[in-house]
């Protein structure tokens, strides 16, 4: 399974496609913030429907503060809500499916990534 990033699925909704996949609850709340407050829960209602939801869990969170720390080190962060996301992938095992070329700062820390044009 996939775990499909922002980018992606706000660029999928606009093209009208549809991919097979999970999202996370930051691509979630990402998405959301973006829609019409009249609009919001029928659409959190549709992904909820149409993605499989990986949410924060202790594992991810752990895997978040490692990928924290080492970034850090490197002095080379990427924005929270990405660093989330990618902390899922890496705690659920998934492939993430991403436009933004920030991901690959992670590969070696061990994201599995395919990055789309």
């Amino acid at each position: 399974m996939r775990l499909i990033d922002t980018s992606v699925l706000i660029e999928d909704v606009k093209k009208g496609v549809y991919e097979e996949g999970a999202i996370s609850s930051i691509t979630l709340i990402e998405v959301l913030r973006g829609i019409a407050p009249e609009k919001r829960v029928m659409v959190k209602e549709l992904l909820e429907k149409s993605y499989e939801l990986k949410s924060l869990d202790n594992e991810a969170i752990l895997k978040y503060c490692e990928l924290y720390d080492a970034l850090k080190e490197k002095e080379n962060l990427i924005r929270d809500a990405d660093l989330l996301i990618a902390s899922v992938a890496i705690a659920k095992n998934l492939e993430l499916m991403t436009k933004d070329k920030d991901f690959e700062r992670q590969k070696d820390l061990g994201l599995k990534l395919k990055l789309e044009k």
